[in-house]
């Protein structure tokens, strides 16, 4: 896998554990696990990254950065993949899920949702959309972070048997 790509674009662990904001991780920043790019961290962000921005409540990058500290991903990139769902593509993503959600339920999906930002909606259409945008959430966040888990681990094992086979052919080619 293009490791040098990808760092090039993180920030780097000193940056981050200098971040005012995060003082109450303390010494959890300091795993040197979590800052690895390896094919078992990166298969592990790219499956949290992915399935907490897929879930619909605030503070997506918090819960992605817990999860990733507690599984020992890589912290930076499951963070990162979170902006995925960013305030331009929140509305497909989520509505995608809400679709996803009433299918599994076999509830009728609303076409148009109007959105007005009033307690009556909140209280009246909102509490009719949470379960199917949620259930739909939490079966694409899996769906696209397993996905992501497999190819990812699939794509370095490629990348490294390649490279692999190319040194054995110039070795060869050498004698």
């Amino acid at each position: 896998m293009p490791k040098k790509y990808i760092k090039r674009y993180l920030p780097t662990p000193d940056k981050i554990k200098k971040m005012k904001g995060l003082g109450f991780l303390g010494t959890w920043l300091h795993n040197p696990n979590i800052w690895h790019l390896n094919r078992h961290s990166v298969s592990k962000a790219f499956f949290i990254g992915l399935f907490w921005m897929s879930i619909p409540i605030p503070s997506q990058m918090v819960a992605s950065a817990l999860t990733a500290i507690l599984f020992r991903a890589n912290l930076p990139l499951s963070v990162a993949l979170v902006w995925i769902s960013n305030p331009l593509t929140m509305p497909p993503i989520f509505y995608f899920n809400y679709l996803v959600g009433s299918f599994i339920l076999g509830d009728e999906a609303q076409e148009t949702l109007n959105f007005e930002l009033s307690w009556h909606w909140i209280v009246n259409v909102l509490g009719e959309l949470w379960l199917p945008l949620y259930l739909g959430s939490i079966v694409v966040g899996l769906v696209l972070g397993l996905a992501s888990y497999l190819g990812i681990k699939l794509l370095w094992r490629h990348h490294v048997y390649k490279n692999w086979v190319a040194r054995k052919h110039s070795k060869q080619n050498s004698k």
